[in-house]
């Protein structure tokens, strides 16, 4: 299974425990092949309204599609990971610069991998209304 959890800085709140499985930082400071680039994220969240989400979103799928069409192994290790194990990529988000889960890339990161892998169990975040 695929799916995303929080990373938080300090201690991890009781109400959101540590998820087992796999788990692997996502945020743009790493090398994940699922990380969006550092311009991306501050440019979004220097003004995170509607029309620089939508701008992120856009940059991002096509980034991911480019890296997949260029080198698809990282990708496939990642669904391989899935498969076998429960895997969890990470991000710091919701935080109050970014407060909706539904507007991370760690959101968009799960229906890109699920696209490309449709047997793959991708669970996506419950988003609160």
């Amino acid at each position: 299974m695929l799916a995303r959890y929080t990373i938080y800085r300090g201690k991890r709140p009781p109400s959101d425990p540590q998820p087992g499985g796999i788990r692997q930082d996502s945020r743009w400071r790493t090398s994940h092949p699922l990380r969006p680039t550092e311009e991306m994220v501050k440019s979004y969240l220097a003004d995170p309204n509607e029309s620089a989400w939508h701008k992120f979103r856009d940059a991002y799928v096509d980034l991911l599609e480019r890296r997949f069409q260029e080198d698809r192994v990282p990708f496939d290790r990642l669904a391989k990971l899935a498969t076998d194990d429960d895997l969890f990529i990470g991000c710091s988000c919701p935080t109050k610069a970014n407060p909706r889960v539904d507007r991370c890339h760690t959101y968009l990161a799960l229906g890109f991998m699920r696209s490309k892998y449709q047997k793959l169990r991708v669970k996506l975040p419950r988003i609160s209304a």
